[in-house]
């Protein structure tokens, strides 16, 4: 088969409003489709119109999602141009969210980890995925 099939990740927040400066202005990605009130949650999907990829983050009705179990969940992307690079990374700074220091150092060596509201962690890799 050679379709690349579309990956959604999705996950629950407590605050659907906090999450939208970090991935829509510090990550860049495009509100795709918004929903209220679907069967007692609320939701956003953020991406980049023909990328094989996006984000689909929920609040439902009446529940707790919490912050992230650990400071190791992370999405990663790969932007293996310098330039390319350091612009999400000061796309970020810019947004009010200053890189951390990685849970695991090794995203430290060609890269910079920064946090969402909820805890959860994105790394921008100065790198190309070779696997």
């Amino acid at each position: 088969m050679t379709v690349v099939p579309t990956l959604r990740v999705a996950r629950p927040t407590d605050n659907l409003d906090a999450l939208l400066p970090f991935y829509r202005d510090g990550l860049g990605l495009r509100i795709l489709y918004r929903f209220a009130d679907h069967d007692g949650f609320d939701g956003i999907m953020l991406g980049s119109r023909g990328a094989p990829y996006h984000f689909e983050f929920t609040k439902a009705h009446g529940h707790i999602a919490g912050r992230s179990p650990t400071q190791d969940n992370l999405l990663v992307f790969y932007l293996p141009l310098v330039e390319e690079w350091q612009a999400a990374v000061d796309r970020l700074n810019a947004a009010g969210f200053p890189a951390v220091p990685a849970f695991n150092a090794y995203w430290d060596q060609q890269g910079r980890t920064f946090e969402d509201p909820d805890g959860y962690r994105v790394v921008i890799q100065n790198a190309a995925w070779t696997a």
